[in-house]
């Protein structure tokens, strides 16, 4: 870990948790004064330890209530290919996450519609045109029973 101490990962955990925290909450939780945990905090921020801080929406509320997870295997495996597909996918807003993997996919990807009949469209229509798609498999998941946990350190 970078240039941390027991009070910066105080920070993040409580953070992690709830990203709502006032400066003065924040402080008091960590026992620190509001002005040395605002300074702390401006830093984690400047030196990307905290990337972001945004509100957790429930999916089904919105309409959005189907995750499916989907392996991509790319037709050639050239730092080319790669790069087309990374740049096409990133512009698929429903597409949550996109990764580089080992293994039996090239990169795996989150998905999240509204239903089956939206991602069958979905995929027929964005997926299987993004560059260099030799296949896919598709995982419809029945249950989310862990997401998106706060890191452990």
């Amino acid at each position: 870990m970078q240039n941390i101490d027991k009070t910066d990962l105080k920070i993040l955990r409580a953070l992690q948790r709830d990203g709502r925290l006032n400066n003065a909450d924040l402080a008091e939780m960590v026992n620190v004064s509001p002005a040395t945990c605002h300074r702390r905090t401006q830093r984690l921020f400047d030196d990307g330890m905290i990337t972001s801080v945004r509100a957790a929406v429930d999916p089904e509320k919105v309409g959005n209530g189907a995750l499916f997870m989907v392996g991509v295997v790319l037709d050639r495996s050239t730092k080319e290919s790669f790069c087309d597909f990374e740049a096409a996918v990133l512009k698929l807003p429903f597409v949550l996450d996109c990764h580089l993997t080992a293994g039996d996919f090239d990169y795996l990807l989150k998905i999240r519609v509204r239903d089956l009949k939206d991602f069958s469209r979905m995929h027929g229509n964005k997926l299987l045109g993004l560059p260099g798609v030799r296949q896919t498999r598709t995982f419809f998941v029945m249950k989310e029973v862990i997401d998106n946990a706060p890191l452990d350190f």
